[in-house]
């Protein structure tokens, strides 16, 4: 792997920071949404969300920085995998807080948990630490579908 490149790094964070932020644009007032649920135990407040993707987003868009310059050859397709994991990223949010289709959304959620695990195989492959980053971000996804589970037999 080539000597670090800040700007191209934050550029990569960014734009993965920036795909977040659209979603939850276009997802509406979560806060409110959320607030309104009955929620299952274990439920965090809706502070830690915000923070806990903000943080999550850096890491992503941290893997795909490294798995870019780390394997020339895989480059291409680990990279379209990202992709279309940010894809179902960023479409749960809009299903879940715009339309509140709690069921289609867990749904989503599992296939991204799919996504993540093929992420954290594929990019490992290239980079152990891209890989191994990832991990979080799967921990996560997995908390969050006993979330939308519990809201979808909630409400």
């Amino acid at each position: 792997m080539k000597k670090i490149g800040l700007t191209e790094l934050l550029i990569f964070i960014f734009s993965t920071e920036l795909i977040g932020v659209l979603s939850g644009i276009i997802a509406g007032n979560s806060f409110g949404i959320y607030s309104e649920l009955v929620k299952p135990p274990l439920s965090p407040p809706s502070w830690l969300f915000p923070l806990m993707w903000a943080i999550l987003y850096a890491l992503m868009g941290a893997s795909a920085y490294i798995v870019y310059y780390a394997d020339k050859d895989c480059r291409k397709n680990n990279l379209i995998l990202y992709g279309i994991q940010l894809f179902f990223n960023f479409i749960w949010s809009i299903i879940f807080f715009r339309f509140r289709l709690f069921g289609v959304s867990a749904v989503i959620i599992f296939i991204l948990i799919l996504l993540v695990i093929r992420i954290i195989m594929h990019f490992g492959k290239s980079n152990k630490i891209a890989g191994y980053i990832n991990i979080p971000y799967l921990i996560w996804l997995i908390f969050a579908l006993y979330l939308n589970i519990g809201v979808f037999i909630l409400n």
